[in-house]
């Protein structure tokens, strides 16, 4: 274990894949996203053979990628634990032709990730298995073509076992999917590697090339690459020559130099371009090119992270992959938003909670300047409990991947680091995720001694017991592990988010590790540091509320936390009805949840102010039963100020209410038509929340927040509405309307003066007219279990998005229609690019 992490400086890189890019993610080849055209089967059993005869009837088009998971209805009778959705076994068979003029060349087939247990065919013959739904592979089918004939491309998803993880997985080829074309001799699989060394005011790009040569001769080449800054201009060229045996493979080393290189940061993510050629006699047989850009990480034991040097918290959340009603399958435009709207909260920094995501995220991230954490487990060799029929209730169910891990596991592993090593966003590896929970599987005789600030936040069933795992394989296992990783990249750190710390820290698993993370285990911050003051400790999964936060910004030597969850995700359920987790900073929809202003008025500077209100126990000024009796279940005044209180002022007069303003101000008073009703309170250390109890009144209530001065700074405002009388209907900025890509539009319920109702559930009913397909309404309400598949659904605060994919042709017209009774009809029309 490295005492102190030595300052790594590194240029990374991530392969295009814009929609019109050649150079795909595999990173070799002409590759061609093949999406379209695909037929979907569910519910046969065996092998090709086994559906070769189905009738044409047995078969629905899809488009990928495609979750079929989330297309059923939910049901009370499935697992929790992946929200009540199903899994099954599924079928995908699509039609290709490879022209005549292709034969000699090297034909793959390169998938971004098919939820789980994935078998491959071509023209009937199995060409591949692949059991982990995560990680992105490729079969080289040329073997297997019939050239300038109709080819029939067959996958086969099993996830009979619908209860294998703990959270929503997905079913189907839920990301994209490529034809690749290659010469014989290539540029290998994620084969261009970078990492930089950073002298004075010089960068010097170590690269490894590895290529592949499938012919039958030897043969001489020539590697070029170069280097070029985001202009335009070429700042650095390397050639070398080689020859490569028959069947042979070589990995090639370069340096590119640099004088005074631009950095990437959160705030300027300056990118270069590395693009490498390789050339055999005189003619070009394969080019790669990705982007890259130069930055410095550095983690202390004392002092935390820097980011170029520059000393810095990392303000992080945990995001599984799903995006509410569109299940697993991934659209750039949609995470784009998503992504977006957490940076303008003061997110920096995102978790994959917990497996590999798609490339298209990672380059987000590069873009947008978000820096990553990779991970690429949640259980190893034994599976944990996945709740079947409510959460942390009833009897668990134990399926899940462990059952491939010993043959996969480090494979599995290498893929994501190879896959992933050369996006800037990343800055760590994590190996696992809560594979020390207390007893769940593994065990330790120190549990026998368990103490509630011990270590040991979460369930710990029980003491000591012998016949379960010995926690002390954990070590061993996890220096497996990292070797894989260290052989593939030695630019980063190595982690893990550890459950049970006091039982790791019998172990040699936080020892393997460079940085540990700990899972709402902030009680051993100091503790931990004063016993092993070697250790560079963060906080990886994390509460809400302000004593985690605080456990982080008073303490220098932790360098950052990860809240648990930025974005609310189908799954980890609790009993019916609810469809996943509700504890993010955003919902579903990618709408801004109160807590998500709360975190923001934590972690961002730039000043800002928001109103929620919620009704207080007694004081309500009316004298109804009904009224009464529910007063007394609500909170009462003596209670703490909630971080969940929406932006509502719709009251009765009189009764009693709490209004709570987040705000990064140094104080704030409150009006009400102008009028003040609450007096300038200063900021509460001790709950981030100014708070005042008043009468309600209607009207337009506004928090006007000052700096240290007295000054005003910011001013924020709720307003009573009427009864909802029109639909708005808005794209989001900045939405592409080219060819396959999804647009976006906010729809709000409004009043006759076009002030939000944010206590509206009317159902909105949307009709699409023009070549395009509507992917879902998403309105982010967990208790809704309706239908999903329809083209109608309830708003939900008053607000829903709706995902729309445009499928036809440049020039044509796409016209959309929002409706509901009593409610004025909105509309949407865009031309195709």
């Amino acid at each position: 274990m490295k005492t102190l992490i030595n300052t790594i400086a590194i240029l990374s890189a991530s392969v295009l894949i814009g929609r019109s890019n050649l150079y795909a993610q595999p990173g070799f080849g002409v590759a061609q996203r093949i999406n379209s055209d695909w037929f979907f089967h569910l519910g046969a059993k065996g092998g090709a053979k086994d559906i070769k005869d189905l009738d044409d009837n047995a078969w629905k088009p899809v488009v990928l990628p495609h979750d079929w998971g989330v297309k059923y209805p939910l049901s009370p009778n499935l697992a929790s634990a992946t929200g009540y959705l199903p899994g099954g076994i599924g079928w995908y068979q699509k039609q290709l032709t490879i022209p005549v003029e292709n034969q000699g060349k090297k034909i793959f087939l390169y998938f971004e990730g098919v939820y789980n247990r994935s078998e491959v065919f071509v023209n009937g013959k199995s060409v591949g298995k692949r059991p982990n739904g995560y990680v992105s592979f490729s079969y080289d089918i040329s073997p297997y073509i019939a050239f300038g004939k109709e080819n029939t491309i067959t996958v086969k998803v099993d996830h009979s076992q619908n209860a294998d993880s703990r959270w929503y997985t997905g079913s189907g080829i839920y990301r994209d999917v490529w034809l690749v074309k290659a010469s014989q001799l290539h540029i290998d699989q994620w084969g261009v590697y970078a990492y930089p060394e950073l002298k004075g005011g010089e960068g010097i790009l170590n690269t490894e090339i590895t290529i592949v040569n499938s012919s039958t001769a030897a043969s001489p080449i020539t590697v070029q690459q170069e280097l070029i800054e985001a202009g335009g201009k070429l700042v650095s060229k390397k050639s070398k020559k080689l020859g490569i045996h028959a069947g042979d493979k070589e990995t090639v080393q370069q340096q590119l130099r640099v004088k005074n290189p631009s950095l990437w940061s959160l705030d300027q993510p300056i990118q270069y371009t590395l693009r490498t050629t390789l050339w055999q006699n005189g003619k070009q047989i394969d080019q790669s090119e990705v982007k890259t850009g130069f930055r410095t990480f550095t983690f202390d034991p004392n002092k935390g992270f820097a980011l170029n040097n520059e000393w810095m918290k990392v303000k992080g959340v945990c995001l599984h992959h799903d995006a509410g009603v569109l299940g697993a399958e991934v659209y750039t435009e949609v995470w784009k938003r998503r992504l977006l709207t957490l940076k303008s909260l003061g997110v920096n920094a995102i978790r994959t909670s917990h497996n590999p995501q798609a490339s298209s995220l990672y380059t987000l991230c590069d873009e947008l300047g978000l820096l990553v954490m990779d991970e690429a487990f949640d259980e190893w060799e034994f599976p944990k409990r996945k709740w079947l029929q409510g959460w942390n209730v009833g009897t668990p169910g134990f399926e899940g991947a462990y059952d491939f891990f010993e043959e996969w596991g480090e494979r599995d592993l290498a893929d994501m680091v190879k896959r992933d090593r050369n996006h800037l966003s990343i800055f760590a590896w994590s190996i696992g995720n809560e594979v020390d929970y207390p007893n769940d599987p593994y065990s330790h005789p120190i549990l026998n001694g368990e103490k509630k600030d011990g270590g040991f936040t979460q369930a710990s069933y029980g003491g000591y017991k012998k016949e379960a795992p010995d926690a002390m394989r954990l070590g061993d296992i996890a220096k497996r592990l990292v070797t894989v990783v260290k052989k593939y990249d030695r630019s980063r750190a190595v982690t893990a988010g550890l459950a049970g710390v006091e039982m790791s820290n019998e172990t040699a698993y936080p020892g393997a590790l460079d940085i540990a993370g700990y899972n709402y285990t902030e009680s051993r911050y100091l503790e931990d540091h004063q016993r092993f003051p070697t250790r560079v400790i963060f906080g990886s999964e994390n509460r809400h509320d302000l004593p985690a936060w605080l456990a982080v910004r008073d303490n220098m030597h932790i360098f950052g936390q990860f809240l648990w969850t930025g974005i609310d995700y189908l799954g980890e359920s609790g009993r019916w009805p609810s469809r996943g987790s509700y504890s993010g900073l955003l919902d579903f929809a990618g709408f801004i949840k109160p807590r998500g202003y709360y975190r923001q008025s934590l972690w961002t500077e730039k000043p800002m102010a928001y109103l929620g209100t919620y009704p207080l126990g007694g004081g309500s000024g009316v004298s109804d039963l009904w009224t009464t009796s529910e007063s007394e279940q609500r909170p009462r005044k003596n209670e703490n100020p909630s971080m969940d209180a929406w932006p509502i002022w719709n009251y009765q007069d009189g009764q009693l209410i709490r209004v709570v303003c987040y705000t990064n101000s140094a104080g704030a008073r409150l009006e009400l038509n102008g009028d003040i009703v609450g007096e300038e309170k200063k900021y509460d250390a001790k709950t981030g929340i100014i708070f005042w109890d008043i009468p309600y009144k209607a009207g337009k209530l506004e928090v006007v927040g000052s700096d240290a001065n007295g000054k005003q700074a910011v001013r924020h405002a709720i307003q009573s509405s009427q009864r909802p009388a029109s639909i708005q209907a808005v794209v989001v900025e900045d939405q592409q309307t080219n060819v396959g890509a999804v647009v976006q539009i906010a729809i709000h319920i409004v009043d006759e003066k076009g002030i939000p109702v944010a206590l509206s559930d009317d159902e909105v009913t949307c009709d699409v007219v023009g070549n395009a397909r509507l992917l879902g309404l998403e309105a982010g309400n967990n208790t809704d279990m309706g239908d999903y598949t329809d083209n109608r659904q309830r708003v939900y605060h008053g607000k829903m998005m709706v995902y729309v994919q445009s499928l036809g042709k440049s020039g044509d017209k796409i016209n959309l229609r929002f409706t509901s009774p009593w409610l004025k009809t909105a509309t949407v029309a865009y031309v195709i690019n």
